[in-house]
């Protein structure tokens, strides 16, 4: 069996435990593979796709690539259309030389995974910040989990948040989604989501929303995973609220992503072990 190639885009991406994820999961799927990082602008994503990227078996998206990349895209199943964004795309080469590619989303599965091991519910009432790539696919599977969300933006993206929404209630019902300014949101949540890069290394001293807005919340959901536990996580554990970071969400979606590429699938306990793993690699 050849060697597989796959990797990971985004910008900017520094530090990432895909490589250490991957690698792992490809031992354990006894696949002889490398996995590497790829720092891509948005205005060189064309131009690599064709060039660098497109040479690999499969990759990874992360910001701000999740929607950007999909106009590239030969395919899209059925979730990535209907989330609007893809975060694993897997190429099929052909004996002429050409090839086709398809995209996927594996942030849902990790998303529910995540929660659902860590013992929290997703309850009637989800606020969102952000709906970006990530935010939309946490949008989606909260609906179709039966929650109303409360999606919050900051003024520059509002509109953007609201031409969402409307898709949202349309698709599924009018009432299922507000759209309100992340700075005048102050109302009570069963889970709270933070979709966003806020928080995440190095500006670690920043916080999505206000202690107020935390304090009205039964739980919370980080979807950063750098550093361990983000000022959102610190803040509402002090507060006694079941809080989680994106660590356990990232291992399952890049299962989920080795399953696309691979067929590949994994004992429960060796994920586990993974995610803890990961906070070790990442506390280095």
């Amino acid at each position: 069996m050849s060697k597989k190639h796959y990797g990971v885009i985004g910008h900017p991406i520094g530090h990432t435990l895909s490589p250490f994820i991957h690698t792992r999961l490809l031992a354990l799927s006894g696949i002889e593979g490398e996995y590497g990082v790829y720092d891509i602008a948005p205005e060189e994503l064309d131009e690599q796709f064709d060039k660098t990227l497109s040479k690999l078996d499969g990759f990874n998206a992360t910001i701000p690539h999740k929607q950007a990349v999909m106009r590239l895209l030969t395919e899209k199943d059925e979730t990535a259309e209907l989330y609007g964004s893809v975060n694993t795309v897997a190429f099929n080469r052909h004996s002429d030389g050409t090839y086709t590619s398809k995209g996927y989303t594996t942030d849902g599965i990790g998303f529910e995974t995540a929660l659902k091991n860590a013992g929290i519910d997703f309850g009637e009432k989800v606020t969102i910040i952000g709906c970006g790539g990530v935010g939309r696919v946490f949008a989606n599977t909260c609906v179709k989990n039966g929650c109303r969300l409360n999606i919050l933006e900051c003024k520059a993206a509002l509109e953007n948040a609201k031409t969402f929404a409307k898709t949202l209630n349309e698709r599924y019902g009018s009432g299922t989604a507000e759209v309100f300014e992340t700075s005048e949101f102050n109302a009570e949540s069963d889970l709270l989501v933070n979709a966003t890069p806020i928080g995440m290394f190095p500006k670690t001293d920043a916080c999505a929303v206000s202690d107020e807005v935390i304090s009205k919340s039964k739980a919370v959901f980080d979807a950063v995973y750098n550093p361990t536990d983000t000022l959102l996580v610190k803040k509402a554990r002090a507060m006694g609220i079941s809080a989680i970071s994106g660590m356990t969400m990232l291992v399952y979606q890049a299962a989920a992503a080795q399953t696309i590429w691979n067929g590949s699938s994994f004992d429960p306990k060796d994920i586990e072990q993974l995610a803890q793993d990961c906070f070790k690699e990442l506390n280095k």
